[in-house]
This record gives structure tokens, C-alpha cells and sequence, in this order.
């Protein structure tokens, strides 16, 4: 407990999923917490659950897509708690519609690139100037995808958009590590929240399965816990990182599955 004590903490996209419980975890380990999205109600039940439990934060709306809204965000943040100490970059629209090379329309890859891509890029440009005013500087933490790792049958512009947040990632921490600013990257798996169960088949969770080293899917507890890390002074040391945490999916060869289900160590 405490290993946020007294630190302020933006949070975007925290009204659903990943970035939801990672406001609940930041707070209960003592940060001052911006939760932030687009709909108001659910920002504001998110608020309520963590004053409810000690906890302290306020709600900002902010449509990532909308430069105008980042920029109020960060302006509102100093305003409320007179520093901003942590900036996780969780928004992003996963709903878009993805597909093949020739299946997307300039449209459809705009967008996707605006969101998330562009959207990580205008909130670690507006947080800069706050971070740097203070002595220890700041921590900037984007959540990438297991998607920029290598090509799939799919998700084509989510994935190139992912690869760019990486490239960001170290390009931030090269530029103003000597700020006292660091800036690292959180892969995640697959990740069961209450929002993508109901969407995620069986089958596909048990494909999954097959190549994740342990014997269950991530949460988004894995992934609060870890930026935990990352926003503390525990890891002062540690920057421009691209960090997976994905139960080992990505470290092995794509055929270990299949040769575990022929019982065979090699070929």
C-alpha cells in the first residue's frame, strides 16, 4: 500500500476495462487520480467507487480523438492538484472496424491511427510541459499491443498504430531522460475484462491457451499492477522499455503448441 503516496495520476480511457481498474488499483496505493473518458456517468461511477474506499480522484471528460478536450485535461489536472506526476495512455477505440491490406479504407485507417496513435502523441505532448516543472519529473506509461510484435490474418492498422506507440515510447524516454522523465511501453495478452468476455469465444480462448505459459488468461489486474511499478519510484532506473505481459505468449516458437499436442520436444 502507499507505493503511489501523494503522486497524481492521469489515467486515460479509465471508465471500462483495463484503464477502469487501473484508476481503482492507482488510487488504493495512495495516488490522486484523473479519471478521464467520454462518458460522463461511468467516469463518475468510477469516482464514486474509489472515494468510497478512501481512495481520492475526480473526473475530467476527454475524447482522446479530440485535441482540444487532452489539452483541458492536463490544464484541469494542475489546476485540481497543482502537479501531475504519472500519465498512463490506456484510451483507445478497439471497436474500430480492422481488417486486411485491401479490406481497409483510407477512412478506416485514419481513424484507427487517430485514436491510437495520434491520440498517445497529444497526450504525452500536452503532460510535458507539467512533468518537467517538477523536480523528479514524471512518468509516462503507454499501454501498446501484442499486436506490433509480429503479422497476423488481421487488425492491420491497430497493429501498425501499436508498433508506432512503441517507436514513441523510446523516442520520449531518449528525449527527456535527462529531465528526470521516463517513459515505458506495457504490452498486454490476451485480457478477459468484463466489457470483452461475452465476445471472446471459447475457442478462441483456447487458442490462447495452447501458447500461454501458465494456466490462465490475463486480467487487468496484471496489467495495473505492473504500471504500479512503473509510476512508483521503485523503478526509477527503468526507461524506454517495451515491456510484455502477455503469460509468456510471445517468448517461445510459433510451433510450441502444436508440438506439445504431438507429445514431441522437437522435430
Amino acid at each position: 500500500m502507499n507505493r503511489l503516496k501523494d503522486k497524481v495520476a492521469i489515467v486515460t480511457g479509465s471508465t471500462t476495462g483495463i484503464g477502469l481498474r487501473m484508476a481503482k488499483i492507482f488510487a488504493a496505493e495512495g495516488a490522486k487520480v484523473v479519471v478521464c473518458g467520454r462518458r460522463k456517468g461511468r467516469g463518475q461511477a468510477v469516482v464514486d467507487e474509489i472515494t468510497a474506499e478512501g481512495g481520492t480522484a475526480y473526473f475530467c471528460r476527454m475524447d482522446i480523438t479530440v485535441p482540444e478536450t487532452i489539452q483541458e485535461l492536463m490544464d484541469g489536472a494542475y489546476e485540481h492538484y497543482g502537479r501531475i506526476d504519472v500519465l498512463v495512455n490506456c484510451a483507445a477505440n478497439v471497436a474500430l472496424k480492422d481488417g486486411t491490406v485491401e479490406e481497409l479504407t483510407i477512412d478506416m485507417w485514419d481513424a484507427i491511427l487517430q485514436s491510437d496513435l495520434r491520440g498517445t502523441f497529444l497526450a504525452t505532448k500536452a503532460v510535458l510541459p507539467y512533468m518537467l516543472k517538477n523536480e523528479k519529473g514524471g512518468s509516462i506509461i503507454n499501454i501498446g499491443s501484442m499486436a506490433s510484435i509480429g503479422g497476423d490474418l488481421g487488425s492491420t492498422a491497430y497493429a501498425c498504430a501499436k508498433s508506432g506507440v512503441d517507436t514513441l515510447t523510446r523516442y520520449v524516454a531518449m528525449q527527456y531522460g535527462k529531465q528526470n522523465i521516463r517513459c515505458n511501453c506495457v504490452r498486454p495478452g490476451l485480457i478477459v475484462t468484463p466489457e470483452n468476455s461475452a465476445h471472446t469465444p471459447d475457442t478462441v480462448r483456447q487458442v490462447f491457451m495452447n501458447s500461454i505459459l501458465g494456466n490462465r488468461y490475463g486480467c487487468p489486474e496484471d496489467i495495473g499492477y505492473l504500471c504500479v511499478y512503473l509510476a512508483s519510484d521503485e523503478s526509477e532506473y527503468m526507461s524506454g522499455q517495451v515491456l510484455n505481459m502477455d503469460g509468456g505468449l510471445n517468448s517461445h516458437l510459433p510451433t510450441t503448441a502444436q508440438m506439445r499436442e504431438l507429445n514431441s520436444r522437437t522435430w
